[in-house]
């Protein structure tokens, strides 16, 4: 072989390499930085690990949210319609939160307990995330409630 095709053919494998290893290593920062989304059901079913990071999301339960007075720290349950979990958080909750509306918030389980970091609440009148839409309606089929909002393709009421 040529010494010149010879050394094309180190640097073409020397750049296929690298390349590789940069792609190994982004993947591995993504997977570590990824969230899951959890509906309370599947959190009780032990889908969630115990000490990872992921998002519950559902809806806040009817007369659970409770305040301490004199601090932020704030009690509710989060439902699917079959499973309430009881979320902890400490910190000011966004406007739009309050009882029977969509909520996602971010932390660890601990024991039957979900301990939140940062809490959201739906922004519109009709949206709500795709995996909550679903779990509500299997959850509204399996206890025949007839609800006339059904979600569409988005994932939207």
């Amino acid at each position: 072989m040529h010494p010149t095709r010879k050394r094309r053919l180190w640097l073409v494998l020397g750049l296929v390499a690298a390349s590789a290893v940069a792609a190994g290593l982004v993947t591995l920062a993504l997977r570590e930085n990824i969230t899951y989304l959890y509906t309370p059901s599947q959190v009780y079913a032990g889908e969630a690990a115990d000490q990872a990071v992921f998002r519950l999301g559902g809806m806040v339960a009817k007369d659970s949210l409770r305040r301490e007075d004199g601090t932020l720290k704030v009690s509710f349950g989060v439902t699917d319609g079959d499973a309430v979990m009881t979320a902890h958080y400490e910190g000011i909750l966004p406007d739009l939160f309050r009882e029977n509306q969509a909520v996602i918030a971010t932390g660890r389980r601990q024991g039957d307990e979900f301990i939140a970091t940062q809490v959201l609440a739906k922004h519109d009148e009709q949206y709500m995330p795709r995996e909550v839409a679903e779990a509500m309606g299997k959850a509204h089929e399996k206890h025949k409630v007839d609800d006339k909002a059904k979600p569409d393709d988005q994932g939207a009421y």
